[in-house]
């Protein structure tokens, strides 16, 4: 009987630089694809290329060596540093705490919703690269209006609108205004600031929404042709699963949830904002039903599983009647178990929502980091002397105002906060002008929402959307400062 033996391989031989070459040569291949370790890499590299390309690696160690003698000469025992960083956490754990559970997760829901449930040629038809200006620009408008939110909550919402489909024009002009058009933030101007800060503010919040938002479309007008070009040649489901009302009434529901949650209280304890911020959680609740109606109505979810999450935050808002956070977080947890664990419409809902959530929720923090250790909070220093501040902006030059306009594009302010931080810097001796600048450009942008907006339409229309915010509201304080 014979055996029939396969041959052994001979050992390869020749050179360390001959085998890398070989081993590199190899990797592409689709039959049996060589892998090889990090260090068989870098050893292979490095034999072909004979010595090290200084014009590739050159980034990589001069961050290492930035990152070094950063620490290296971090002077930790200064106050000042000490203080910034402080800052840099309490500003973190303030947001955390203030405007995660009550802005963020409602505007991650509602972009989701955004990208499912909305119908994508009604997107195009209204803010679409094509849609007819007024109603375009006019819609986006109104609809950043009515949300009164912050730099940071608008954010999941432009992402869901422009990820399904809208121009980048009326993307970009309910980007502005959602933060900078807030009724009850240009009434409350009015009434601490003056009537003619307040007017200013109201007309050139207006009127920046739809300037931006042209000149957005204007600049780049060809890039976004092709993208609805784009968008128009891939297959998109045209039919609407449910009546228009009932898809309206829905997003309403949500869109009160977070408008009412959110609701601060107002300067005076007497009026209608002190009214509905009084009832502020009534109305929550009530909304709360109307949404969970129609998630079982009209959106398909289970009458148990919609009923348990109602119950389950019943009970705990009146167990704990003067913590209504805990009492929304459990509907916001039970809501997300929820829609994760189903599929269909449902469970894209929630697959689109996670995806905001993952893309944001680490650049904005980061963001907030920073700017907490370089401005700190109100009454509070950073890094950045207060008194410097105070002293770039007072009267009403170019370069006070320039000062206040980029400086407000990189702080952050929570809705109504921006109104006293100015009071006190106009007590301070802050121009009119400035204060103005200040006003316009400051709700409207910040570090991290800059960091979020440039992940979702890159570097470029991002600094041109900056230098428009910067530039007009720079323009728009130094008239009104003449004027006065």
């Amino acid at each position: 009987m014979t055996t029939n033996t396969m041959p052994l391989a001979e050992p390869a031989q020749g050179t360390s630089h001959e085998l890398a070459r070989s081993a590199l040569d190899a990797a592409p291949s689709d039959a049996g694809r060589v892998r090889l370790s990090p260090i068989a890499r870098i050893r292979a590299r490095f034999n072909q290329r004979g010595a090290t390309e200084w014009s590739h690696e050159w980034k990589p160690l001069a961050w290492i060596a930035g990152v070094f003698l950063l620490f290296y000469f971090l002077p930790i025992d200064n106050a000042r540093l000490q203080g910034a960083v402080t800052e840099s956490l309490a500003l973190t754990r303030w947001y955390a705490r203030e405007h995660v559970l009550l802005c963020l997760v409602p505007a991650f829901f509602i972009a989701g919703a955004i990208s499912v449930f909305l119908n994508q040629q009604a997107v195009l038809k209204y803010l679409g690269p094509r849609a007819p200006k007024p109603i375009a620009y006019g819609v986006a408008s109104v609809s950043g209006t009515l949300l009164a939110v912050c730099s940071c909550t608008v954010l999941p919402l432009f992402g869901g609108i422009y990820a399904n489909g809208a121009g980048l024009g009326p993307a970009a002009a309910f980007l502005y205004s959602g933060p900078a058009i807030n009724v009850l933030a240009i009434v409350l101007t009015a009434k601490v600031l003056g009537v003619e800060i307040g007017i200013a503010r109201a007309v050139g919040a207006v009127a920046f929404a739809l300037l931006i938002g042209l000149l957005m479309h204007v600049i780049f007008r060809r890039d976004e042709l092709q993208r609805a070009d784009r968008w128009m040649a891939e297959p998109h489901d045209t039919s609407d699963a449910r009546p228009l009302w009932q898809t309206a009434v829905f997003f309403a529901s949500m869109v009160a949830v977070l408008v009412f949650a959110n609701w601060g209280a107002p300067a005076t304890q007497t009026g209608a904002w002190y009214a509905i911020y009084a009832a502020k959680w009534q109305l929550t609740a009530a909304f709360g039903l109307l949404l969970a109606f129609a998630l079982v109505r009209w959106i398909g979810m289970g009458v148990g599983e919609v009923g348990a999450i109602v119950i389950g935050t019943a009970a705990l808002a009146l167990a704990f009647p003067h913590e209504p956070l805990i009492a929304f977080a459990a509907a916001s947890l039970g809501l997300a178990v929820a829609t994760s664990t189903r599929g269909g419409e449902v469970g894209q809902w929630f697959a689109a929502s996670w995806g905001f959530a993952k893309q944001i929720f680490p650049l904005l923090f980061a963001g907030i980091l920073v700017a907490g250790l370089l401005l700190g909070r109100l009454g509070h220093e950073g890094l950045i002397p207060s008194a410097w501040v105070v002293q770039a902006v007072g009267g009403n030059s170019l370069a006070a105002n320039l000062f206040a306009s980029v400086a407000g594009a990189f702080m952050y302010f929570a809705t109504l906060t921006e109104v006293p931080i100015i009071q006190g810097l106009v007590g301070s001796g802050m121009g009119r002008g400035p204060a103005l600048t200040l006003l316009l450009a400051g709700p409207a942008l910040s570090l991290p929402s800059i960091l979020v907006i440039r992940s979702m339409i890159g570097t470029k229309k991002t600094l041109v959307f900056l230098g428009l915010v910067v530039v007009m509201a720079t323009t728009a304080g130094m008239i009104f400062g003449a004027l006065g």
